[in-house]
């Protein structure tokens, strides 16, 4: 049985145990002991806060391998951010911890409160960048378009048509 792949957003920005990119190089071992196969993993780079958050975020993605479904990884992710420290609170807020689910090999899921592809991939520099260096040539699965032709789209302020369900 061939392991489904999965793209994975990570963001911090609250020192916790440690400066935000420190934190994610911790997040990224986590799931490695976890049982995620990691494949490659993105630099970090530092990022304005999206929203009402006060601090500038360290965001990274990696691209993993694992037998776990979507909903599965999910619970997984929300618990190893628990374990880190992250509390629920104001969306787009500071955080400790932020695990995306972004995009699935099996193509799209809906339910259980995910929905993959991330329906604001598109929309989202701090996430298209370090896809793009990881996955260049991933096709989003709506669009057709690969990540760095989505990149290309957003930096260029192109419109991307999201498919049926998005406004």
């Amino acid at each position: 049985m061939t392991r489904a792949r999965f793209l994975i957003g990570l963001g911090s920005n609250r020192y916790r145990g440690g400066p935000p990119r420190r934190t994610l190089e911790r997040a990224v071992d986590t799931l490695a002991a976890r049982g995620l196969e990691i494949v490659r993993r993105s630099a970090i780079v530092t990022t304005r806060p999206l929203g009402p958050g006060a601090r500038r975020y360290a965001n990274a993605a990696i691209l993993a391998r694992t037998d776990l479904p979507p909903p599965d990884l999910l619970a997984m992710c929300k618990e190893i951010e628990a374990a880190f420290g992250r509390r629920s609170g104001r969306r787009w807020g500071d955080r400790i911890l932020d695990l995306d689910l972004l995009l699935w090999s099996g193509g799209c899921w809906s339910g259980d409160g995910l929905t993959l592809p991330h329906p604001a991939l598109a929309e989202r520099d701090f996430v298209l960048g370090p896809l793009a260096e990881i996955a260049p040539g991933w096709r989003h699965p709506v669009s057709g378009l690969t990540i760095r032709q989505l990149n290309h789209h957003l930096r260029r302020n192109i419109p991307v048509d999201r498919g049926p369900n998005h406004p």
